[in-house]
């Protein structure tokens, strides 16, 4: 935040191949920046960040209104099609560091797919994957993004009847990082007011977690 009339916050995607993670982080900044497409294998294959342009009418502050700029680092999936774990913890945390070491990271966006049930062992796989990364606090800093709500739209549920019959354990997820989590359409292009909603959400949760940031340092632990 050098200007004071501006706020930025940083943001990290992370998640399993195909859940929609680059075009989740393509839809925050209002931008094409990562690659995204189908494919049988992984498409992400190294972390890059996104940065967007200069956002209105999002967030006011002590009666002011401040731009707001979007950063989004994009991350290998985990697990990876072409990569070892340890590879991929090993990128996501030395990317995490260069990118946010100072500044420091505001939301981790854990995205998984509405469309497709969450099972035990993949919510420990990636829990352990986030801890790693993250550390004992990693609760306070990830919102869950599901993707492809669109899909669950068309079988018939609403987010309320979603949530209604979705596993333990998710809602156990859920749960665990304070029920903050948005529902994500990848069908089409994000309108400029639903990027207006998904960010204000976003917002919502940086101010209730009081604008902290979590400092990620070069570690080898």
């Amino acid at each position: 935040m050098a200007d004071s009339n501006e706020m930025t916050i940083n943001l990290v995607v992370l998640g399993r191949t195909q859940t929609g993670k680059s075009a989740a982080g393509n839809s925050l900044l209002g931008s094409s920046d990562f690659e995204s497409h189908r494919s049988p294998s992984s498409v992400t294959t190294c972390c890059s960040l996104g940065r967007s342009c200069r956002i209105s009418g999002i967030i006011r502050r002590s009666g002011c209104e401040l731009a707001l700029r979007v950063q989004v680092l994009d991350t290998p999936s985990y697990a990876h099609s072409g990569l070892s774990k340890e590879q991929v913890t090993d990128t996501v945390r030395s990317a995490l560091a260069h990118h946010f070491g100072e500044e420091g990271l505001h939301l981790a966006l854990l995205v998984l797919r509405a469309d497709l049930p969450l099972c035990p062992d993949e919510s420990d796989h990636t829990i352990q994957f986030i801890q790693e990364l993250l550390g004992p606090t990693w609760k306070d800093f990830t919102a869950v993004l599901l993707t492809h709500a669109d899909k669950a739209e068309e079988a018939g549920f609403s987010e309320e009847a979603y949530l209604h019959s979705a596993s333990s354990t998710l809602l156990s997820l859920l749960s665990s990082v304070q029920h903050k989590y948005i529902f994500l359409d990848n069908q089409k292009t994000i309108t400029k007011e639903e990027r207006a909603t998904v960010l204000k959400k976003l917002l919502n949760f940086i101010r209730q977690n009081n604008y902290q940031v979590l400092l990620l340092k070069h570690s080898k632990e």
